[in-house]
């Protein structure tokens, strides 16, 4: 992310003079472009925002104003965009797993497709089997995604065509197929690989009589942290044209989450203290692992990490190899262990790009020590 994209370093000290600190800078504009972006990627797929990298109202709002559809896991997913006004129709509910509460809830808003993936949740939707649709998920493993999402959900391809067998057999109506090739995943080998056996699977199927009509690819778009990724449209590319050659006239769905949303935030907190231990100078924020840098643990990510001073290009002393440290009395909220930077004042604000998608979403109030308030800057 190029600092050009970062809000005004001149606001962000005003924002957080008025509000304090850590804070998120939330661009709903970003979110728009990066929405758009992607739909002009990926022509005739219908992009369904997955809220859990950051379920804010603000971020729904500017996606439903864009046309948007959403993918829901959670009965307080369903809140967030109940709340908002968005019609229940442009939303799936994609966890594999439910309770009985959480598909009565879902279909008490509207929603009516969900995804399944193994024997065991069928009969959950026998009471409700006049007002559902399914689509069936499936497992392609990849351990080169940052997070393989194939591990914890997903029926193993082989077993797709038994388990969709059943489910009609119950008397149950399954509309497509659904997988997620990764997240934030650099190679798009996998989604090629993933479309052409859902054709496979989509064959085979209407020999049984079961005539499919979705195909949802998921998510897994890359966005750049700290190293540069393929350009989105050139990324997808051949997810297109694949989709275009094997699905024409199919119903395509995509779960983009980090993608609009990474982007969207940038974080601004302040330098709590410091000491010298071991000759570094040590750092301790007011956020830490605990806070919006949960991602570093949960997300296996990393982020840009950068004095604001440094934004408004004022002079500053020699770097040294540092340690920044986030605010709890737990050894392990250490942010970064080796890192060059000139020495920081008590009070001196720092920023990190970047930080929409898994951040807030994963804080916590560990400590007592309040996670960063989010505030919405267009």
């Amino acid at each position: 992310m190029s600092t050009s994209s970062l809000p005004d370093p001149s606001r962000m000290r005003a924002l957080a003079a008025e509000h304090g600190t850590p804070l998120l800078l939330l661009s709903t504009q970003t979110i728009r472009q990066q929405y758009r972006t992607l739909k002009q990627a990926l022509p005739g797929v219908q992009l369904h925002y997955a809220l859990k990298p950051l379920p804010h109202p603000a971020v729904v709002q500017a996606i439903k104003d864009e046309g948007g559809y959403f993918d829901l896991a959670t009965n307080g997913e369903v809140d967030i965009v109940r709340g908002v006004g968005v019609d229940p129709s442009r939303c799936i509910q994609s966890h594999p797993i439910k309770r009985d509460s959480d598909i009565r809830y879902c279909l008490e808003y509207g929603c009516r497709t969900f995804i399944f993936d193994n024997p065991y949740e069928l009969p959950k939707f026998l009471p409700y089997k006049d007002q559902v649709e399914l689509l069936m998920r499936l497992s392609f493993r990849n351990k080169e995604a940052q997070c393989d999402l194939s591990l914890k959900f997903g029926v193993q391809p082989q077993d797709g065509l038994e388990l969709m067998r059943k489910a009609v057999g119950m008397g149950l109506k399954v509309r497509g197929l659904s997988f997620h090739a990764g997240s934030q995943l650099l190679n798009n080998f996998k989604y090629i690989e993933a479309i052409s056996f859902c054709r496979q699977l989509f064959n085979l199927a209407a020999l049984d009589g079961i005539r499919l009509d979705t195909v949802d690819i998921g998510g897994g778009y890359p966005v750049p942290y700290t190293d540069q990724v393929m350009p989105i449209h050139y990324y997808c590319h051949p997810i297109a044209a694949e989709l275009e050659r094997l699905f024409p006239g199919v119903r395509l769905i995509a779960e983009p989450g980090r993608f609009i949303a990474a982007p969207a935030m940038t974080l601004v907190a302040s330098v709590m203290g410091k000491a010298e231990r071991q000759g570094r100078m040590w750092y301790y924020l007011d956020d830490g692992l605990y806070g919006s840098y949960s991602g570093k643990l949960y997300d296996h990510c990393d982020y840009q990490f950068m004095p604001l001073s440094k934004l408004e290009g004022k002079a500053s002393g020699p770097e040294k190899l540092s340690v920044v440290a986030g605010p709890t009395c737990d050894s392990i909220d250490v942010i970064y262990n080796d890192i060059m930077l000139p020495e920081l004042e008590c009070g001196e604000l720092v920023t990190s790009p970047m930080m929409g998608a898994y951040t807030s979403a994963s804080a916590t109030d560990f400590n007592f020590f309040p996670r960063a308030t989010i505030v919405v800057v267009d």
